[in-house]
Order: C-alpha cells, then structure tokens, then sequence
C-alpha cells in the first residue's frame, strides 16, 4: 500500500482547522479584506447600517426584538461566507505546516575547492556543489552531475517505491527534503533559499494567496452587477410602498424600516454563491494537491477544466512503456511450440519486462511451464550491450543432446549464426523488415546454430484507455497522440487506442507548431511531458503539467507539476478541472434559483395589507403560497434560512459536485434540474420549517 504524504492528510473538518477558521472568519470582517467579494462587503454594510438603527433604538429606548435578530443574522450570514473561506484557507494553511515540520534544518557536505565542509541548507546557493550518500538529506533543489542513486521521495509523493537519479538530461532533477537511499551523488544546486520547490508548493497550497481566476473575475462581476440591480430595486421600493399605502389608506411604514429593507437586499442578492465563491475555487486547487499535482495558479487549474485537446506521448501514457511479446512468429519447417519452447528457456533468468513477458506469452499461447533447467546444470548467458544476446547452455540428457539456445536482435544473431558456419533463412530476414516497419521489435531465437523464429515485442495499448478515450470525445475533447514511431506504427496504435488524431516522428518543433495551431484556431491545449525537449510545448501549452522526476527546464516551463511522475495524470487533470466548473456552475444555479423562492417569502409579507381596504389582508398576500405565520415570521425566516443554507452547502463547495464525463448541454440541463429546482424547492422547505418553529417559540 501506498504511504499517503502529508499533502493529503488533512481532514476537512479538521477540529484545528475549524477553531482557526472560526477565529479567521472574525478577521475576514476587516472590510479592507471583504472587499474583494462585493456580494459579501455589500451585506456587511447593511449589516452595519441596521446595527446602528439598533443601537440607536436601545438608547433611545425604543428597542425592537424582531430588529435585533435581523441584524443579528445579517452578521452571521457574513461571518458564514468568511467562514466558508476560511476553512478552504485552513486545509492549505495546514498542508503547508506539515511541509514546513518536514523541512527541517538539514546540514549540507558542500565541496569548497576539493574541500568538503558541513554547512546548514539554508546558507547554499545557486551553483554550490553538494555531496550526498546513503542516508543523508538532499538539502536543496539541484541536479546530479556526477553519480547515480536511489532516492526516496515519500516526503513529496506519497509514494514508498524509491526512483533512480542520476547525471544526465532526464532523470538528473532532485528535490530538497528527499533522501538518499544508496550510493554517492554528486548534486549541483539550482535554486536560491525561498524559492526551491519545497518553497514553492508550501506558497501554493495556502489559499490565501490564491489568485483569482479569469472565470472567477467574471462570475464576480456578473454577481456584482446583479448586486447593483437589486440595490436599486431595493431603494425604490420604499417610494412605491408610500405611495400605495397613501393610495390605499394603509399603514406601511412598520414595513419599510431599515433592518426590514436589509433583510429584502441581502435575501435577494446572491449571497449564497458570494459566499462560497472562494472557497469552491480554493478547493479547486486542493483537489489538485491531493491528487499529487502542485498547480502555479488558480488559473492553471481552471484552464483545465476549458482544455479542449489533449497532446499525450504514446509511451508510458497510452501504452505500457515496456514492449511486451506479443507473438512467436516462427521459421519455416519448425513448428511455433518449439520456437516458444527454446525462447522461454532462454528468457528464464532474463529479468527484464520483455523477458518475463516472453515467458508469461509461452505459457498463456501454449500451456508451457518453465523447467527447472538449473538442476541440471545449465548455465544461463545473461545479456550484454556487447553481444546483444542472451540465452542457455543445457548438457546433454537422457539420450537428448546439448542444447544451446540464444535471443538476441536481428543483426546479433545473423553474426552468430554465421561465425556457426550457417546461413540465416530469408523468410526469417523478411519477417524481420516487416515487424520493424510496423514499429515493433523482433528478437531472434536459435538453437545449437539454426534459426527457430522471432519473437515480436510491442508496446501494449493500456487497458481501458480506449475507453477513457471515449470519455473524453463526449465531453468534445480531442486527444492526440504524440510518438517518435513511423507513421504506419502511428496509426495501427492510434487506432487501438482509439486517439482522434495522432503526430508521428515527432519532433520539438513538430508538437510546438501542433500546440500553435490548435490554440490559433480557438482551441485550449493540454500536454504532459518530462524532458528538456517538451520544454517548448510545455511554456506553449495553456495547461502544461511536468513531470517531478523530469528536467528542471521542463519543471520550470509547465504551469503545472506530477509528483508521481505519471504520465497518465494529465487526463485526471482534465476530470478536476472540470469538477471545478461543473462545481460552480452548479451552485450557481442553485443559488440564483434560490434567490427566486425567498421572493415569495419577503415581498407578500411586506405587501399582503396593501389595497386590504378593511380586511385583513390585501390582493398581493396571494403570494404568500407558503403561508407564513406573519409578516415578522416570514421575514426572520427568510433571513436566518439565507445564513444557514451557505454553512450547509461548504461541504459540497469544498468536496465538488459528482464528476460526470458529458458534454456542456448534458451539464446544462443536469444542473438546472438538480440544482435549478433544488434551489427553487429547498427555501420554501426551509423557510416553512423555520417559521414554524419562530411561531411556536413566539420570538417575534
């Protein structure tokens, strides 16, 4: 089982986080600080106009109750936004904590002129040379430039399973806070104190210093506008009451008072998504976080949620990466058993992927079992970049003879079948030429000098990426496949997999002009890569997701970093960005619909004696479908229900609406049924309720 790192720990309701996210709600009402959501400053201002018309009643002795608890929920209504903020804050904040904990001081084998001298981490610079062996800390951010190691990055992952750095282009990056598990590396640094990349994700993952989004900017403004809007209608609404109860001989001033035309703005204002705004896009990034990938910025995170085409490396991200037999393929006047009979005891002790895999293919095609060979002496010829074979020496048995059996690449064995003084059949050279234009690799067997067949390798499609593929073309994403294969190996694989589009032989330049021209043409790019060589298409790409365990000019390029280092993490990016959206969307909707429902609560019991003329109640308490209590009650209840609905939706906002892989009309039509009548329904509920219990404690 995988250790789960510090960056997924923390607990939404943790009590720690709470208590200081109680305490930061109460900080958030500086309105230097509330400001920056207008819905929100806009209800602690009325807030603070109906506190002095109470203050100003107490002193004059003219004290309401019913005026108390509506500027008493005016505050809670903002302090339940601040609160909705600030635990979205809280879990970064303590994320970052743990990080700073996991950071501590570590000393440093700096090499000064030959010389190597102890010095603390934080006195390193860009460009000291550090050494490190078994046990010992990487101090700071760098590359190896002499030796190789393995290197536990559990601290950063979550992962236990140790990787292998070493001096050269693609895996040459370490990371301050990792450990050295075996050998000696020589590390260069590559970062000031501040801002390695410890520093950096422990910026990123405080919300607090969370940018706002360009989404986030419009839905602000649209939200604002909508503000501005209500607050005109609410101040010309006491004109037209004055005027109707002149018209109809009734006393509407009880109904027109201050605290009563706060209660009609804040209720009809969409405080709910003002409330929650932040923190659904807070939460955004978290979810990132938690998935092992550190985002630059909020925007970096939305912008996948708008991606449109994805540009995916075939190998280690639709196929497996190792190529797996997959075929025996044999020469003529041998039968196929026999070829997969001397290849699987050539590949017994062959460690590697392919080897195994030819053992597994013999076994799964033909029902053989891997001998116990070493019990009678045989000597196993491990392969070597020298003679580009492997194979088995087994003596003489039981009246069979000597069998010496050997695997190696086309041109390995054709030099040693000839050294043999024996020819190499020209089927088998054709079988050759036809496997390696398809891409694949063909390793030949031959036992004591003849020539049994090839084994074909390939890489092997991932299973169920095909229908991951799918996924994504019914949300209207376009995935390309990118690969360094022939054209012709190109299709056979897009094909299998099932890739809109693919680029073939390619280059730097080749996925650099590729990014260009789908971004010319309107589109959003995403793309996944780890060398020095995706760079380019990295920086181009709008969202750009290196590797950890890739170069740092590719860590450096991409607005985003794995680190897991899974190539495959680039379509999960997709997914939480568009929970992200769908998030918004959705409570968006709810709230503007529930906007809608609080009319029928506060409008009738404003308006219901108007044109009574006598009775009881006039035409417009038609509207009271709800059948509230009294105008007191149901316009209490309106308010409180306005508060509470905002605490009870922070779980929602911060955990994300359910991700559905459909396109934008299916999540249209979904939210405006879900969320669009939930938000109509859930006041009249809750409101109802409310004024039930107001009316039977008689608190106004």
């Amino acid at each position: 089982m995988d250790k789960k790192s510090d960056l997924r720990l923390t607990s939404t309701f943790d009590r720690k986080i709470v208590l200081q996210a109680l305490v930061d709600s109460v900080k958030k009402l500086n309105p230097k600080t509330l400001v920056r959501n207008p819905v929100m400053f806009v209800v602690e201002v009325v807030a603070f106009i109906s506190t002095y018309v109470v203050i100003r009643e107490i002193v004059t002795g003219h004290e309401s109750l019913f005026n108390i608890q509506i500027t008493f929920w005016l505050w809670i209504t903002v302090l339940f936004a601040n609160f909705a903020e600030a635990i979205a804050e809280g879990r970064g904040k303590a994320q970052a904590e743990a990080l700073r904990k996991a950071r501590s001081e570590t000393m440093a084998r700096r090499i000064d002129d030959g010389k190597e001298t102890r010095v603390n981490a934080l006195d390193l610079r860009k460009g000291d040379i550090v050494v490190c062996e078994a046990g010992d800390v990487i101090p700071v951010d760098g590359i190896v430039i002499e030796g190789i190691a393995s290197v536990d990055e559990s601290a950063i992952t979550g992962e236990s399973a140790p990787v292998i750095r070493e001096s050269g282009e693609e895996r040459s990056a370490v990371t301050g806070g990792t450990k050295v598990l075996s050998d000696r590396i020589v590390i260069r640094i590559t970062a000031e104190p501040g801002s390695t990349f410890m520093d950096k994700i422990i910026g990123l993952v405080e919300g607090a210093k969370r940018q706002k989004t360009p989404n986030e900017i419009a839905l602000t403004i649209l939200l604002s506008a909508l503000t501005i809007v209500f607050l005109l209608a609410v101040a010309t609404f006491p004109p037209f009451m004055i005027y109707s109860g002149k018209a109809s001989g009734t006393s509407v001033h009880e109904f027109i008072t201050l605290p009563i035309l706060a209660s009609l703005l804040v209720c009809l204002i969409p405080t709910t998504i003002g409330g929650l705004l932040s923190a659904i896009g807070i939460s955004g990034m978290d979810r990132l976080i938690r998935k092992n990938v550190i985002a630059t910025s909020g925007r970096a995170a939305e912008a996948a949620g708008d991606v449109d085409v994805l540009l995916l490396d075939k190998t280690g991200t639709i196929t497996l990466g190792n190529r797996m037999a997959s075929d025996f393929i044999a020469a003529p006047r041998i039968s196929v058993e026999r070829l997969a009979d001397a290849a699987q005891l050539s590949s017994i002790a062959d460690e590697t992927p392919e080897g195994r895999s030819i053992v597994v293919l013999a076994k799964e095609k033909y029902g053989l079992r891997a001998k116990e060979v070493r019990d009678v002496g045989a000597t196993f010829i491990p392969f070597s970049a020298q003679t580009k074979m492997s194979g088995v020496e087994i003596p003489a048995t039981d009246g069979i003879g000597p069998r010496s059996i050997r695997k190696g690449s086309g041109e390995a064995i054709k030099k040693y079948v000839a050294d043999l003084g024996k020819t190499f059949p020209q089927s088998v050279q054709k079988n050759l030429e036809e496997i390696a234009r398809q891409g694949s690799t063909p390793l030949v067997v031959v036992e004591n000098g003849d020539v049994l067949g090839i084994v074909q390798l390939k890489d092997i499609v991932k299973g169920g990426i095909k229908e991951r593929f799918a996924q994504l073309r019914k949300m209207g994403i376009k995935t390309v496949m990118i690969t360094g294969d022939n054209a012709l190996t190109a299709a056979a694989i897009a094909a299998e997999a099932g890739v809109d589009d693919f680029i073939a032989e390619a280059k730097p330049e080749d996925k650099l002009g590729r990014i260009r021209g789908e971004q010319a043409n309107g589109h959003l790019v995403g793309m996944i890569g780890d060398g020095t060589n995706d760079a380019p298409a990295l920086a181009q790409a709008d969202v750009g997701i290196a590797m950890n365990s890739g170069t740092q000019a590719a860590r450096e390029a991409g607005n985003m970093v794995d680190l897991d280092s899974n190539p495959t993490k680039l379509i999960e990016v997709v997914e939480t960005g568009k929970k992200l959206l769908m998030t918004r969307g959705a409570l968006t909707t709810f709230s503007i619909a529930n906007d809608v429902s609080k009319y029928f609560a506060i409008i009738p019991a404003m308006t219901g004696t108007l044109y009574a003329f006598g009775k009881p109640f006039g035409p417009l308490a038609a509207l009271n479908i709800m059948r509230l209590g009294s105008p007191e009650s149901a316009i209490l209840s309106a308010v409180i229900f306005n508060a509470i609905i905002i605490i009870l939706l922070v779980p929602l906002a911060l955990k994300g609406v359910k991700y559905r892989p459909v396109g934008a009309s299916a999540v249209l039509r979904r939210n405006l049924w879900i969320y669009g009548a939930g938000g109509l329904i859930a006041p009249f509920i809750g409101i109802k309720l409310i004024d039930i219990l107001i009316n039977a404690l008689k608190i106004v």
